[in-house]
């Protein structure tokens, strides 16, 4: 069977472990990336989306021959919108070209540039290929013409290989991920494009920008390990919903039984305790309120910790501060268990649609393994590396989330207070710089009086409270969270604990 040799701007589809195989097109990567070592692989940014992967050659069949066979397999929207899009590239690719007719040399020959074979550096046998007049493909170089490479690749030998199935966890640079190291932290000027790598500080801590997302399969092959889910709150019932409904095997528990009703009826299982559901799970999710829950559900009578075997699997997905994240990933793991955290930014809404953004840390494997249950309930992930940086992250995030919803709230009562009209101040500021989803539904339930729970204020308060305590433990200042803090602490004395964290409003009206 003849080796079917690709190129850099060639369309493909490329298969990653367990997801299914998704159209894409070969580009050069950054100039700073690594390409992981000893291994023949290609950089493809994936159509319909913004993710992208060093994909081993033997992952990737040519677009135009396979299309058929892939159309046939996935019938997802998300994936029928990705081959839209290809589509479309080719539309305007064939557009440019036909406009390009006619312009060669003085005898109307058209000039074409001869393609340039990607040749990877540690590739010996193929090194009698290469032609003497290529050079090495640069970011300013242009690609080789599109439909050239189309009919090239559109059929004929090749065409009937089959996919590697090897498990993406056999092979930790092959995954969902972005894997590069830089030799400094990336510069917050510089633009998104150059920062999709790992960035590893002075501290040793270390974050990947994640490429898998819901948002680009239209489904997910669920894993065959037995899921079980402890808590049902506001983020909990969301993900579980969504755990239930990717076809995931889900066996619950709620410290208010009742609650675990609804799910029993959508075919989750009903775990007596959290012990109990640690012993028949292979990865058990927790989603509680603080840093005392999530230690009680672990160390307290029949919690966790008894139900934990070697082999096991804990997923926090709680806020906490970083030190409980310690405590509790040493005991699981001086069970033979396995530990990560997995804490998730979001609201119950973005929980219901499976859109949440998941901070990952600890155990890589266990990150490997919840593939498919992140993707069932989040639109992104990201792995930060050892215990205790997601915990960070998301003090930070939420830091950052409660401060500025004190700040639009001060700014709404002022308008008021000057003269000025509330739905006008709003309608000016979502036109400009500061527009968002979240800016317009959280100031229009406040003008509607609606503070129906979205993320509790008790619960944005209590986040402010352990970053600004995660501050003071680094000697940072955070006088701006710790004046927000304040005004949190006030709305909760006007018993705003329960209502969304917009009630902070209320702190300035009374």
């Amino acid at each position: 069977m003849a080796t079917v040799h690709l190129r850099i701007g060639d369309l493909v589809w490329g298969k990653l472990g367990r997801y299914p195989p998704w159209p894409g097109k070969i580009v050069s990567p950054p100039k700073d990336l690594k390409k992981p070592r000893g291994k023949k692989c290609h950089f493809v940014k994936f159509f319909g989306t913004e993710d992208h992967a060093w994909i081993k050659v033997e992952q990737l069949k040519p677009y135009h021959a396979h299309k058929e066979e892939m159309i046939k397999i996935n019938k997802g929207k998300r994936f029928q919108q990705a081959v839209d899009a290809v589509e479309d590239f080719l539309k305007k690719a064939k557009g440019k070209e036909q406009n390009s007719e006619g312009k060669g040399d003085s005898k109307g020959k058209k000039a074409v540039q001869k393609p340039l074979k990607i040749l990877e550096e540690d590739d010996e046998d193929l090194s009698a290929l290469k032609d003497p007049s290529e050079k090495d493909l640069t970011d300013s170089d242009p690609e080789p013409s599109t439909l050239e490479r189309l009919e090239r690749l559109g059929a004929g030998p090749g065409s009937g290989f089959k996919w590697e199935t090897s498990p993406v966890k056999d092979d930790p640079h092959f995954h969902h991920f972005l894997l590069s190291q830089s030799e400094k932290p990336a510069s917050s000027m510089e633009p998104i494009s150059k920062r999709l790598k790992i960035i590893e500080d002075d501290t040793g801590s270390t974050s990947i920008q994640a490429a898998d997302s819901t948002a680009i399969n239209g489904s997910v092959t669920p894993t065959d390990k037995r899921i079980g889910f402890l808590g049902l709150g506001l983020m909990g019932s969301g993900i579980v919903s969504n755990l239930l409904k990717m076809g995931h095997i889900v066996t619950v528990w709620n410290r208010t039984a009742e609650k675990c009703d609804l799910f029993i009826q959508e075919g989750a299982r009903l775990g007596r305790t959290p012990a109990e559901v640690a012993s028949m799970c292979d990865i058990t999710f927790s989603c509680v309120s603080d840093p005392k829950a999530a230690r009680d559900l672990v160390l307290g009578p029949s919690g966790v910790l008894q139900g934990i075997r070697p082999g096991k699997c804990y997923v926090e997905m709680s806020t906490v501060d970083p030190e409980t994240i310690t405590e509790l990933s040493q005991v699981i793991t001086s069970r033979g268990g396995r530990f990560l955290e997995a804490p998730v930014a979001g609201s119950q809404q973005l929980s219901n649609d499976g859109m949440l953004v998941i901070l990952a840390a600890g155990d890589r494997t266990v990150y490997e393994d919840c593939s498919s249950c992140f993707q069932a309930m989040g639109k992104t992930s990201f792995f930060l590396g050892e215990a205790g940086n997601a915990a960070r992250m998301m003090l930070i995030l939420n830091m950052v989330q409660g401060s500025f919803m004190a700040t639009i709230a001060e700014g709404l009562t002022l308008a008021q207070a000057t003269g000025q009209s509330q739905q006008t101040f709003l309608d000016i500021l979502c036109q400009g710089q500061m527009a968002s989803t979240f800016v317009d539904q959280k100031c229009q339930n406040i003008l509607q009086g609606n503070f129906k729970p979205d993320y509790y204020l008790k619960h944005i308060q209590k986040d402010l409270r352990l970053a600004i305590s995660m501050g003071d433990s680094a000697n940072h200042p955070t006088p701006m969270a710790a004046a927000a803090n304040e005004v949190y602490k006030r709305a909760k004395a006007l018993d705003q604990s329960d209502n969304d964290m917009s009630a902070v409003y209320r702190a300035y009206i009374h």
